[in-house]
């Protein structure tokens, strides 16, 4: 039986059903770890099966299968665009006008810092142990595993008395990173294939273009949006007219050559402080509001059951994860140094105590940056900047993601006990 586009997604989101249905019956982790950890497990089972009865060949089955897997489309093309809408509804705008600097130096040029930092690290790196990445390629790593995916977080710092505007910076700062991470990567991907030589000023003009046309699209789309909802009283057009908005939305940006994560990411942003709060009655704020978190929880469940599943992508690379392995303590000094300047810049803002433990470890890497990897050409840097990836991503989301609990926890502990 041929498997198709949509046999493809039921089995991956029963798949991830079932997963987070025997998770909360037994152990009980955070959804994203735990679905994680399921695919880690399935694949590491299929190497397993195969090496204790070769002629059952289950990794060619499940590596044709990964395969038919768009992931760059599936991700980039639909669910990033969803994902960053669904997150954007629930920024406060009037704490992110209080941070606004501060959440756009980090969005911005604390995804370039630390695409420069990490490029250099890994240039060295690889170099030492006899790989020669040409340091554009270098850049298209840097660029990749930079942006940050911090739902859990998110999740927990709603859980705590952290102050507003924290809560704001982590979420705002990580919708935004990811949309201009994208741009970055297209960028600097564009050059490393091209074998030419990107000036600042042509990257600098580059990015303006796309970055800035996605923040006018995206406010264009979410105004729109709010006018339309603003004229009729019926819960299920206006989340019709939403989708819409994230459809359509990233449809025009294409063409267009500007930025479609970071126009769906201001449009949500839109949407959720002025559709929802004055343009929609009770009823149909409830209904749109759960009807876009269970958007969200679908999508997230399949992405992270995906990246767990992509281990099955580097079999026959397993000399590569040297590399990988060291650069996970290369990413989180790139995101220590990123974010520690504009903290001590705004520090009377917000406090660099609270901050910068959360912002640093709490800036997990997610399914974006494997799926800006996977989109990479089939050249010899290829395996080398997706095995580097995958441990990277592995680490970020098992390990960090376990302990950012205790971290959020004691950080604003010590910090009450101090103030």
């Amino acid at each position: 039986m041929q498997v198709g586009p949509f046999e493809t997604a039921s089995i991956i989101v029963a798949a991830a059903a079932l997963a987070g249905y025997l998770n909360h019956l037994t152990v009980k982790l955070p959804q994203t770890i735990a679905l994680t950890l399921t695919g880690v497990a399935a694949s590491i089972m299929v190497i397993v099966i195969d090496a204790i009865f070769p002629q059952a060949n289950l990794a060619r089955v499940a590596g044709k299968f990964m395969e038919s897997i768009d992931f760059r489309s599936a991700l980039l093309n639909v669910m990033l665009s969803f994902l960053l809408f669904a997150g954007a509804l629930h920024i406060d705008l009037q704490e992110m006008r209080r941070g606004k600097w501060l959440i756009g130096v980090l969005s911005t040029a604390g995804v370039a810092i630390s695409t420069l930092i990490v490029a250099s690290g890994f240039w060295g790196l690889t170099a030492m142990l006899g790989l020669g990445v040409p340091f554009q390629w270098c850049l298209v790593f840097g660029a990749l595993i930079s942006p940050t995916d911090p739902v859990a977080v998110i999740a927990l710092l709603q859980k705590t008395a952290a102050p507003p505007l924290l809560k704001t910076t982590v979420a705002a700062e990580s919708l935004f990173n990811d949309g201009f991470g994208v741009v970055i990567f297209t960028i600097v991907l564009g050059a490393a294939v091209s074998g030419q030589p990107l000036g600042p000023l042509a990257g600098a003009r580059l990015f303006a273009v796309e970055a800035g046309g996605g923040v006018a699209l995206g406010l264009a789309l979410g105004f729109v949006g709010f006018f339309m909802m603003r004229t009729i009283e019926d819960y299920a057009t206006e989340a019709l007219i939403s989708v819409a908005l994230t459809m359509a939305g990233y449809s025009i940006a294409v063409p267009l050559g500007v930025s479609g994560p970071v126009a769906m990411a201001v449009a949500g942003v839109v949407i959720g402080n002025f559709a929802v709060t004055r343009a929609m009655s009770e009823k149909t704020r409830e209904h749109l509001l759960a009807f876009w978190d269970l958007v969200d929880h679908i999508l997230n469940a399949t992405l992270f059951l995906l990246i767990g599943l992509q281990g099955l992508a580097l079999m026959g690379h397993w000399g590569l994860l040297v590399v990988g392995l060291a650069s996970v303590p290369l990413v989180l000094v790139a995101r220590a140094m990123s974010v520690l300047p504009p903290l001590a810049v705004w520090r009377r803002l917000i406090s660099i105590r609270q901050a910068f433990p959360i912002l640093t470890w709490g800036g997990l890497r997610g399914g974006l940056c494997i799926a800006m990897a996977l989109s990479l050409p089939n050249t010899p840097m290829r395996d080398v900047v997706l095995a580097s990836t995958y441990v990277v991503v592995m680490f970020s989301v098992i390990v960090q993601g376990i302990t950012i609990d205790g971290v959020i926890k004691r950080t604003l502990k010590r910090s009450a006990a101090v103030g």
